[in-house]
């Protein structure tokens, strides 16, 4: 290859080298600024809490009509931004920040929706989620991001049912079911199922719940006006002082709904009624009460007027049943239990004289028939009484006055009677005390004479006692003394014994020692040498044949001769 040719390689070589450079250089040019527009003018953020609504200023038409549109459409989104960082073109999308919705504890969140498909008129329940209208359940409590463009929440009370109460539930929509069944699924009606207390998440607007008082109940009939009106229990509002705000709520509710009831039915009564009906509603009384006595011809056709008081009770049970039957608490009262108990009064009453419901004994015997023909009758329709307790009786003075006479003539000869078996009783009281006086003094004689008797005994006791213990005391230190002497003289002898087994062994070991030096001489000797000094130094001198000399440097003593074996 000529050297032309390697310098226009190398120049071609250089040249793309210059070019790719170049297109690097602007493609990191190119990606800067587009980071630099993404976050300088796309960049947003969503405050915790908070929901961002997007609206696309381009893309394809959505369909007519439509609210909300899906991505790639022009128009409102669907759905929305959360809480954070997001990235969108502003040439493209306007954003809209908005509160998140929150639901707080005890509340619910009612949704309706203004899109999706129609509903049939005069459906306001959606039947899913994909159709417009008012949604069958219902959100709880917590934050939710629903597009307000599309969705409207109403924030309603959840149903709180107390102790002591059960809830019946309604349902207001779909079709309807046989006439006295219960509604099934997709019917509208009373649904069998109640609620027990507690707290409830339920649609207001698919389902109504009416609050109905279980346990003991009672409604009292009393003279007054000839119109039979049903007052209030008080048992609903007491209850706020009790419950929180929502059972104050929920009972609140249905307090307002009776007395709705109370206010329809008081318009159709008299002037007197009326005015007896709006005591009983700003009185609320404590129970149910009618402005009518029981009235009914007695046997020997005298008008017999009487209060009467009902305790009922309604069974968890059997709620359902009646209200889908009977309605409401004031309205079983009013429309089964008071009727029942009219015609069970005039029935049963007019098997008795009129001077039987002034006797104890006649008047007695008439409640306990109406108890129990009541409590077979209503019991038929699940409704349980308890009692039926009759108050002022009324008859006419015409036959009251005689009657009257009679029961005070007998009364007063009973209370003669009485006086003499009390003059009599008292009479034997003031015996019976006389004797108990004196057999209370004689029990004082006796007990002080007791007393002395066994102070002596107890004296006695002690002194016996007393000398027994000095006794046994001497007769101890006796039995001591014989002790201390026995062993004084025990030890006496041993002392003695021992001294002369001492010596006796000390002289049997020197007759040992005799024989073994050979004689009792040589023991002697013996003795004589170990008592002498120590000092003492003796030396034998040889002076010849047949002579023994011993020098004795303190003394000489004369030594005996040893004599031959």
């Amino acid at each position: 290859m000529s050297g032309k040719e390697i310098m226009e390689t190398r120049s071609g070589i250089s040249r793309r080298g210059i070019y790719v450079t170049l297109t690097i250089v602007a493609a990191l040019i190119a990606v800067f600024g587009y980071l630099s527009f993404e976050w300088l003018f796309c960049r947003f953020y969503v405050p915790p809490g908070y929901m961002a609504v997007v609206t696309a200023k381009s893309g394809r038409e959505p369909r007519a009509g439509s609210i909300l549109v899906e991505e790639g459409e022009k128009g409102i989104r669907r759905e929305v931004l959360a809480e954070g960082r997001h990235f969108l073109n502003p040439i493209q999308y306007d954003v809209e920040i908005v509160p998140a919705v929150s639901i707080p504890l005890g509340k619910v969140g009612i949704v309706t929706a203004k899109v999706g498909r129609e509903l049939p008129p005069g459906e306001i329940i959606a039947p899913d989620r994909e159709s417009k209208g008012v949604w069958r359940d219902v959100l709880g409590p917590g934050l939710y991001r629903l597009n307000p463009e599309g969705y409207q929440i109403e924030i309603a009370d959840a149903v709180n049912i107390p102790v002591g109460y059960v809830g019946v539930v309604t349902s207001q929509t779909g079709s309807e079911p046989a006439p006295g069944n219960f509604a099934g699924p997709g019917e509208k009606g009373v649904l069998k199922d109640i609620l027990q207390p507690g707290l409830y998440y339920l649609n207001r607007y698919a389902y109504q719940v009416n609050v109905i008082e279980i346990g003991m109940n009672q409604v009292t009939m009393s003279a007054g006006s000839n119109e039979s009106v049903v007052a209030a229990r008080t048992r609903l509002n007491s209850a706020n002082d009790a419950l929180g705000a929502l059972e104050a709520q929920t009972l609140n509710f249905q307090n307002e709904q009776r007395l709705k009831t109370l206010k329809r039915a008081v318009k159709k009564t008299s002037a007197a009624s009326r005015k007896q009906a709006a005591d009983n509603i700003t009185q609320e009384a404590e129970i149910f009460g009618v402005s009518r006595a029981v009235e009914f011809p007695s046997r020997d056709g005298f008008k017999v007027t009487l209060d009467m008081t009902v305790e009922f009770e309604l069974m968890p049970g059997n709620v359902a049943k009646i209200y889908l039957l009977y309605g409401d608490l004031p309205q079983v009262v009013e429309k089964i239990i008071l009727p029942q108990v009219l015609s069970v009064s005039r029935m049963k009453g007019s098997s008795y004289r009129a001077q039987d419901f002034i006797m104890g004994e006649g008047r007695e015997t008439f409640q306990h028939d109406l108890r129990q023909e009541l409590e077979k009758t209503l019991a038929g329709k699940n409704i349980i009484v308890h009692n039926a307790i009759i108050r002022n009786v009324e008859i006419p003075l015409n036959i009251l006055s005689p009657i009257r006479a009679v029961s005070l003539a007998k009364e007063q000869n009973l209370t003669n009677v009485s006086m003499q078996e009390t003059a009599k009783k008292l009479a034997e009281l003031n015996i019976e005390t006389q004797l108990i006086d004196q057999r209370r003094r004689e029990v004082e004689q006796e007990t002080k004479k007791l007393v002395a008797q066994t102070g002596a005994e107890r004296d006695q006791a002690v002194a016996e006692l007393k000398a027994e213990t000095e006794l046994a005391v001497a007769d101890i230190r006796l039995k001591r003394s014989e002790i201390i002497a026995r062993t004084a003289r025990l030890k006496g002898e041993t002392e003695v014994k021992t001294k002369f087994l001492v010596k006796n062994e000390e002289a049997q070991g020197e007759l040992l020692k005799a024989k073994a030096l050979g004689g009792p001489g040589k023991l002697g000797d013996l003795k004589l040498v170990e008592s002498l000094n120590p000092k003492v130094e003796t030396r034998i001198i040889y002076a010849g044949p047949g002579t023994l000399w011993t020098d004795l440097k303190n003394g000489a003593l004369p030594l005996p001769a040893s004599r031959p074996e």
